[in-house]
């Protein structure tokens, strides 16, 4: 009887030695499974994060690479350093002989016109100079002022010498329009600011002077 009731409890012990067993190992498999989906969600992010910033910066390129329409370019443009005025074929102008100094053209906003032969060695640069005369409405200059905030090597001033409302310029690059809403303005930023047309790419647009 004793031996009985021993072997009964013997086998009751191995099979709650088993039943644990088991549980562990359905506790390591649920681990094991987690773990897997949780990499699996991580590198299905890191692929699709990358493949969205790997479209996204082949969208910019294709932007930077497509043609504004309405620019007009001019070339053998002329970089010799003078200390005169210069009579510029183009107003505003967009490249030529310019002062050896150049104006300061990282997000300034300036209420009065700045000299072009500063302003012309900004552009050498790469900066993009944004100007407007009179016939420009509050809005568009308040939303021009706006964009060069936003915008490394850009500069903007009034400019009555000019035939539109407002005018971007480019090294060797012009742009007019009507209004600062026209979808070409931010065109012409995104694919000009220190563009293939920049004569001095990476050059400094601080520690010139400001009118």
């Amino acid at each position: 009887m004793g031996k009985s009731n021993a072997k009964a409890r013997s086998a009751e012990r191995r099979a709650r030695v088993e039943e644990l067993r088991r549980a562990e190992q359905a506790r390591e498999r649920r681990a094991r499974l987690l773990t897997l989906g949780a990499a699996i969600v991580i590198l299905v992010g890191l692929v699709g994060g990358g493949w969205f910033l790997f479209a996204a910066a082949e969208e910019k390129e294709q932007a930077k690479a497509a043609p504004v329409e309405g620019v007009k370019s001019w070339s053998k443009l002329t970089q010799n350093h003078v200390t005169t005025q210069v009579d510029y074929p183009m107003s505003p102008p967009v490249g030529g002989d310019h002062n050896q100094v150049w104006v300061n053209c990282d997000k300034q906003v300036y209420t009065k016109a700045v000299p072009n032969e500063n302003a012309v060695h900004g552009l050498e640069h790469g900066a993009v100079w944004i100007t407007y005369n009179d016939e420009a409405s509050e809005a568009d200059v308040s939303k021009l002022a706006d964009m060069v905030n936003r915008t490394s090597y850009t500069f903007m001033s009034p400019y009555e010498d000019q035939s539109s409302p407002v005018v971007l310029s480019a090294w060797g690059k012009q742009l007019k329009v009507d209004s600062a809403s026209d979808a070409r303005v931010q065109k012409f930023l995104d694919k000009y600011v220190q563009g293939e047309q920049t004569p001095e790419p990476g050059a400094a647009c601080t520690g010139g002077m400001t009118p």
